[in-house]
């Protein structure tokens, strides 16, 4: 009786942090609750958006004068399911020169003490095919806009200078006539716009709870913009809902 009434005693004291345990767990069997897995937030919402930071790299002409890009992107959209959708995009991007456009520059000036810079902005939209597991997804993504790029030096060319007209100064914004640069200008500033057009396949990445992914894209542009076309391939990575 006493060993019995030792072993009782033993059972009831295990009992109890076992139903504090038990209560905080759910009812089903412990060798089955380690693989059930938890399904947190939503994973099929109908609004998506995504920030994220373009790294570009120029091709075609752009290569030219364009040694590569920074920025930042911007997107939402409609999931129509979990496989389609329409996305809105903006797209900014820092453009940084390269010394082939900036020598005529230096040479013509007598100085190294030039710089200058860019700007390309894109507005456009998209159709998103995607797969997308639990955990990892892959999508595709074709769309066009409008794309807006503009360049600016800091320095201008004196007034009644004569040089050889090349595309390097077509790219900052001065006009040439009879093979000559036309050295007129109080403020060396371009802009080109035009319609154009994107296609790129992108990976998934799940992070936290649903629909939060992180995502990697790359991406190729082109614009037939006004003395040089807008060629680039964008390497985009960032945070998508």
């Amino acid at each position: 009786m006493k060993r019995a009434m030792t072993i009782l005693f033993w059972a009831h004291l295990l009992a109890i942090p076992c139903g504090v345990w038990a209560q905080e767990e759910t009812e089903l069997p412990w060798y089955l609750r380690e693989r059930v897995p938890k399904h947190t937030g939503n994973d099929n919402p109908r609004g998506t958006t995504s920030l994220g930071m373009p790294l570009s790299a120029p091709l075609g002409p752009t290569a030219n004068h364009m040694s590569f890009g920074l920025g930042m992107n911007f997107s939402a959209g409609y999931n129509f399911d979990r496989r389609n959708a329409l996305i809105g995009e903006f797209m900014w991007n820092w453009l940084y020169p390269t010394d082939q456009t900036l020598r005529p520059i230096h040479v013509a000036l007598k100085t190294n003490k030039v710089s200058g810079h860019g700007n390309l902005f894109a507005f456009t939209g998209g159709y998103r095919l995607e797969l997308r597991g639990r955990t990892l997804g892959a999508y595709s993504i074709i769309g066009g806009g409008w794309y807006y790029r503009t360049a600016s030096l800091s320095r201008t060319l004196p007034a009644g200078t004569t040089i050889g007209c090349s595309p390097a100064w077509l790219w900052w914004g001065y006009d040439c006539s009879s093979g000559a640069v036309v050295g007129d200008l109080t403020e060396v500033h371009s802009n080109a716009s035009a319609l154009g057009g994107n296609a790129g396949v992108g990976l998934t990445f799940r992070v936290g709870e649903a629909p939060s992914r992180m995502y990697v894209e790359a991406r190729y542009h082109f614009a037939p913009t006004k003395n040089v076309t807008t060629q680039l391939l964008t390497v985009n990575w960032g945070i998508r809902y």
